[in-house]
């Protein structure tokens, strides 16, 4: 023995869907992991945020589940890998017999490999059913839809780097990337707007992306502050302003006429949606003055090159794919799409959950977004699988949770956590309690997993192999540094057993994970000429269809992946939010997330570097509703909407409207989704988080005789 120390794992941080490469140093104990900047890293070139750097943490956490439990008489006790998967085998089958494939829920995970998403996905539909989904259900389902059927594919149609080097305008909407996405905020975005590029930000919150962009001796930053659920007027009152300064002056370039004519269809529709369409009304209903809306509609007309970024703040709402169709209605009119520099981009929020989809965990597509209805796509998958697929689509993770206890009997989770992710989470408990029989993999005893029948305790990040897909599409390889718990095993490990017991290894038993990726390959034409050697260190773009291609940084220049090429233009109207402010519930609660925290905390939460910066939630309050309500800064609050209630600190601040108050889903003690609203987009399905009636006080202090604890842990 050297004693010398091994070499540095280079791998991809776990959290947001920025893509970062860090490098894993292990100690002289199995877990003794700390990080190590990967200088040459290709998305961030050896820079990380605080998640990154403190993203070892959690790798060895006492918290950390370590050998498998059952449920028995009401309790959990630890039990041998046989017994457990014995318990999910035999349930699994009895289910299906009983009540038949669509009686079972999958849900994938975006913390999780391609590899480990796509077997989940094979495995739900050689059960049976499309019933298999993951969190982007949550995120950006409405995007994914909106830009899959108006352009071709549900994903950035641009790479961070082409967006640094051309951008002339950043036209930042519904995103928050100081916050969620700091690399790529201070690396590509914030570097843009220093070397002479404008931002524009469309929030009801003013945050970190807002400071960050508040630079010394530049006027390049314009924040419209909009309402809440606002969002297709104001975008409206942009376009209006285009198409009547075209009329006023065809040679200005306002429209880009040759890209509309030769490359869209629509574009009448849009004209006939918005001939009678009030400026002046709808701009006062956004709250933000309308000279300030004309403006920022000439700077990014006018630009070279324009870019559009799109988050949750639009997806997370009824009218979601409507909102990200309008963002895709004026980077058409305007010929942003197709070069570089331009196009309209969804900053994903998890480290995979853009593979996650890639690899096919929704129900209704296969591996490379080929619809389950279309015949010859299907087909063309049963070919390689050597199994028939369901031919109709299943149900979203929200209507499973929905059917819990209903038409859905058993529930197979891997990696998730809906009792904190999905909205009205108070009935998502409820709902699971009425399952006959749920299995949890994952690496913590999460609010779901304390549900479960069986909990199969997961390796973490650190520890497994795979591919993950980041936010601009790059594809890169996950590196294992080591294992810390023997008794532990990879997702990878568990589904290849459960798939095999219940229907052979033939379709499920695979070598390792690259054995996994070379069948993916066979079935996601933009995967097809990806191999692990190619990948090497620094990933390739997608679509790759041919060994050899390069992948692609930018997305249709020549055409759109529509059935005729052409990008659509469809004009949309104004749907207010499903709740709306009333006598009882006088507030607009809307939500978002902190640098320092990741979705439900399940991992964040467990960080001391993390967890020390922001240990509990709290609720932004305008001083004029916390004037209105008796509240001053630093009180302890009730915020409760129609579905629950939390108590949380007041922060008084400028930074959010009045009218509206701003908490996050982060803390399980006091979790925005215990309020959040749990109606859907009608086609995309995801919930409006983003605007729900509420209400604010001053919280009573609970006496000796009359302890009330939060209503978050009802």
């Amino acid at each position: 023995m050297s004693g010398e120390p091994d070499e540095p794992v280079k791998t991809i941080c776990p959290y947001c869907g920025v893509g970062c490469g860090i490098s894993v140093q292990s100690g002289d104990e199995p877990g003794d992991m700390r990080f190590l900047p990967w200088g040459d890293a290709p998305v961030n070139e050896g820079r990380v945020c605080i998640k990154g750097g403190a993203a070892t943490e959690v790798v060895d956490h006492e918290d950390r589940l370590t050998e498998p439990l059952v449920r028995e008489d009401g309790e959990f006790r630890e039990a041998s890998w046989a017994e457990a998967y014995d318990r999910v085998e035999s349930e699994l089958r009895r289910i299906r017999d009983e009540h038949g494939p669509d009686a079972m829920g999958f849900f994938a995970s975006s913390k999780t490999t391609n590899e480990e998403n796509y077997l989940l996905q094979k495995l739900a539909r050689r059960y049976g059913t499309n019933n298999v989904d993951n969190c982007t259900r949550m995120c950006h389902a409405s995007t994914v839809w909106a830009l899959r059927t108006s352009l071709g594919a549900g994903a950035m149609t641009n790479s961070m780097a082409d967006l640094r080097a051309e951008t002339d305008v950043f036209w930042i909407q519904g995103a928050n990337p100081g916050e969620q996405h700091p690399i790529a905020n201070s690396q590509y975005f914030r570097q843009a707007v220093l070397d002479g590029a404008t931002v524009i930000q469309v929030d009801p919150h003013a945050n970190k992306t807002t400071r960050s962009f508040e630079i010394e001796d530049t006027d390049r930053h314009q924040h419209l502050q909009l309402e809440p659920g606002t969002d297709i007027p104001l975008l409206n009152v942009v376009l209006k302003t285009i198409l009547e300064r075209h009329e006023a002056d065809p040679d200005a370039g306002w429209i880009d006429e040759a890209f509309v004519e030769e490359r869209t269809k629509g574009f009448e529709d849009l004209q006939e949606t918005l001939a009678d369409f009030d400026k002046e009304a709808a701009a006062e209903e956004c709250g933000v003055p309308l000279e300030a809306i004309e403006a920022a509609a000439e700077k990014y007309a006018m630009a070279d090159n324009a870019a559009i970024f799109t988050g949750m703040g639009m997806s997370q709402h009824a009218c979601g794919v409507d909102n990200v169709q309008n963002e895709i209605n004026l980077a058409l009119v305007t010929g942003n799409l197709g070069k570089p520099g331009s196009g309209v981009n969804p900053l994903r929020g998890q480290n995979n959950v853009q593979g996650t989809c890639d690899v096919g965990a929704m129900p209704n597509v296969l591996p490379g977004y080929q619809l389950v209805d279309d015949d010859e796509a299907r087909q063309s998958v049963e070919d390689v699988w050597g199994f028939e697929v369901p031919d109709e689509p299943g149900l979203t993770n929200v209507e499973i949770s929905h059917e819990a206890g209903e038409s859905v009997h058993g529930l197979y989770v891997m990696g998730e956590n809906p009792v904190m992710s999905e909205p009205d989470g108070n009935r998502v408990e409820e709902r699971l309690e009425q399952l006959e029989f749920m299995v949890v993999q994952d690496i913590f005893m999460t609010e779901t997993a304390e549900h479960a029948d069986v909990v199969l305790p997961a390796t973490s990040w650190a520890e497994r192999g795979g591919t993950v897909t980041n936010t601009d599409r790059r594809v890169q390889r996950m590196r294992a540094v080591e294992k810390v718990h023997e008794s532990t095993e990879h997702d990878l490990e568990m589904l290849m057993e459960v798939g095999s017991r219940l229907f052979g290894p033939e379709d499920f038993r695979f070598d390792d994970a690259e054995a996994v990726f070379e069948e993916l390959r066979q079935v996601c034409p933009s995967y097809h000429g990806m191999t692990y050697d190619r990948l090497g260190t620094e990933g390739i773009q997608w679509p790759c269809e041919e060994p050899g291609d390069e992948g692609d940084q930018f997305l249709y220049e020549d055409s759109f992946d529509t059935e005729d090429g052409l990008g659509r233009i469809v004009g949309v109207t104004h749907q207010p939010p499903a709740e709306t402010p009333d006598d009882e519930y006088p507030l607009v609660l809307t939500t978002a997330r902190l640098e320092e925290h990741y979705n439900t905390g399940t991992m964040s939460r467990r960080s001391p570097t993390l967890n020390r910066q922001t240990p509990e939630n709290f609720v932004d309050v305008h001083p004029a509703d916390a004037e209105r309500f008796g509240i001053e800064d630093g009180d302890t609050v009730a915020l409760r909407s129609r579905r629950g209630e939390i108590e949380v600190e007041a922060h008084v601040t400028e930074d959010i409207k009045e009218g509206v108050v701003w908490t996050t889903p982060h803390f399980a003690a006091a979790s925005a989704n215990r309020l959040t609203n749990d109606v859907l987009d009608e086609r995309a399905k995801i919930p409006e988080y983003k605007a729900a009636a509420a209400d604010v006080s001053v919280a009573i202090e609970a006496t000796d005789d009359d302890s009330t604890g939060a209503a978050g842990d009802d």
